[in-house]
């Protein structure tokens, strides 16, 4: 029992490590920008390139864990995310950048699709008396944290240390590396097998689109907060940039930990109108004719807040009527719809800025498209839910 206490947090810290990875360079882009000319057009697709590669990694983890087990795909997920950070280390040219956002991205979804429902399986294993949830709580916490993890870290190393672009990289490796010890000795809860059997499962609709439309929300503010923060506040701070992002992620753990008592439909609700009103007041901190810093914090709070209740109620509700041997395709089916939601904005903004359209009008015009997509996916969700569906968050 205590080998397998023990492959919970090494699988626990491993997962950390990969997701708290594929946000590292966010508050390092302006650096990026600077060096080398690069435009907002550019920064885009190298975004795209690393939310593509983690939805193609999603796609495949099902069959790639039926093949090599649950412990193989962490042990292949951090592998790779090492791979991806010594080559943005050593390689810093934009074709660098490219192949290191790539191998993020097929990390970070190997890693994603798979960790909630290793730990779930470690925590039963080791009590089969012992209800998942608090496992459940730990992996989506980690895997909506450890996003605001990453920029912080590199923001404040950036900001107060030499080589800002080759330092965050050097810790992530030894970080990697610790977690690769720790996952060595995890033991293993899926069995490979040589067959392949088909997955039919697939997410229901309204959680699928509560879900993509609550990182809708996070994607438009972590996508243009260090836009904002450099040209509407003059503050180009890469330790703020990084500080701004872990304050909206950080918020979507606090608030799974605050509702973890709380129904569904309640915790749907709340995370709903919180996002709605984070989106109000973001547009309004901007929009102002001295634009305020603090209301623009406090509406990434509102937004992250809102977006951790939506995923990990959705989390709850879906793993809980699965089958075991379904829950890695359905993680995944959920996880996919997270990261289209939290990539579509950030891809759609950097566009119509490219295009030319100002900083104002583009938060505002897609604050009203995710808040439409948020407010009517929650009335779907809420309002078509059949009267026997379990109501535990």
């Amino acid at each position: 029992m205590s080998g397998r206490r023990s492959g919970f947090w090494a699988v626990a810290f491993a997962f950390l490590v990969v997701m708290a990875f594929a946000t590292l360079p966010s508050p390092l882009y302006g650096l990026y920008r600077e060096r080398d000319g690069l435009s907002t057009l550019t920064i885009t697709i190298v975004y795209a390139i690393w939310a593509a590669s983690t939805i193609a990694a999603l796609i495949a983890v099902p069959y790639v864990a039926q093949r090599i087990g649950r412990r193989g795909v962490m042990l292949a997920s951090v592998t790779t995310m090492i791979a991806a950070a010594a080559v943005l280390a050593a390689w810093k040219a934009l074709p660098g950048l490219l192949v290191g956002r790539l191998l993020t991205g097929v990390a970070v979804g190997l890693a994603a699709g798979t960790a909630i429902t290793y730990l779930i399986e470690l925590r039963l294993r080791a009590d089969p008396k012992a209800s998942p949830g608090p496992a459940q709580t730990i992996g989506t916490s980690v895997n909506v944290g450890a996003l605001g993890i990453g920029p912080l870290v590199a923001g404040c190393l950036a900001a107060w240390v030499s080589h800002p672009l080759t330092l965050p990289y050097l810790v992530w490796i030894a970080l990697g590396a610790v977690a690769l010890v720790g996952l060595a000795a995890a033991p293993e809860t899926g069995a490979p097998t040589a067959a392949r059997a088909p997955f039919s499962v697939r997410i229901p609709a309204p959680a699928g689109a509560a879900t993509m439309a609550a990182f809708a929300a996070n994607g438009l503010f972590a996508g243009l907060s260090g836009l904002f923060l450099a040209t509407t506040f003059h503050n180009a701070s890469h330790a703020l940039a990084g500080a701004t992002l872990f304050i909206v992620f950080t918020a979507g753990v606090l608030s799974q930990l605050a509702t973890a008592r709380l129904r569904a439909p309640f915790v749907f609700a709340l995370g709903t109108f919180s996002m709605l009103v984070g989106l109000v007041l973001l547009v309004t901190s901007v929009r102002l004719s001295s634009p305020s810093l603090a209301l623009f914090l406090v509406s990434g709070g509102l937004i992250g807040a809102g977006a951790g209740a939506v995923f990990k109620g959705t989390t709850g509700l879906v793993l809980g009527e699965t089958a075991p041997e379904n829950r890695v395709a359905m993680t995944a089916e959920l996880l996919i719809a997270l990261f289209v939601g939290l990539s579509v904005p950030v891809i759609g903004a950097g566009i119509a800025l490219d295009q030319g359209a100002s900083a104002p009008n583009t938060v505002l015009v897609f604050a009203v498209l995710v808040g439409l997509g948020v407010a009517g996916a929650g009335w779907g969700l809420l309002g078509h839910r059949p009267k026997g569906s379990p109501q535990a968050a």
